[in-house]
């Protein structure tokens, strides 16, 4: 089961979510998204546990806890939208393309 972790404190990283998810059982992958150019975290996470049953338990006792003076938000990640990013094909904001 894929969890999202959300309001994640910025200092986080991969090793203490893993080790923090581990107590409920085995996590197969982690992954906190960072911002393509600067690299900073985005402030949430993805961890991946195998066991629906581990992951639920986590979920439960993890969700609105605590971590490094943040209060995290933990649930069962939804499947990403097919058009999560919005259309930037279109022309928004007045923008044209003149041609000289």
């Amino acid at each position: 089961m894929d969890i999202y972790v959300g309001n994640l404190p910025y200092k986080a990283d991969e090793d203490v979510l893993k080790e923090i998810f581990e107590e409920y059982g085995e996590v197969a992958a982690v992954k906190i998204v960072t911002d393509t150019v600067t690299r900073r975290s985005k402030g949430f996470a993805f961890v991946t546990m195998n066991n629906d049953e581990q992951a639920n338990q986590a979920i439960e006792e993890l969700n609105e806890g605590e971590l490094m003076g943040r209060k995290i938000v933990v649930n069962q990640a939804r499947p990403k939208a097919a058009n999560a990013g919005g259309d930037r094909g279109g022309r928004s904001g007045g923008y044209s393309r003149k041609q000289y």
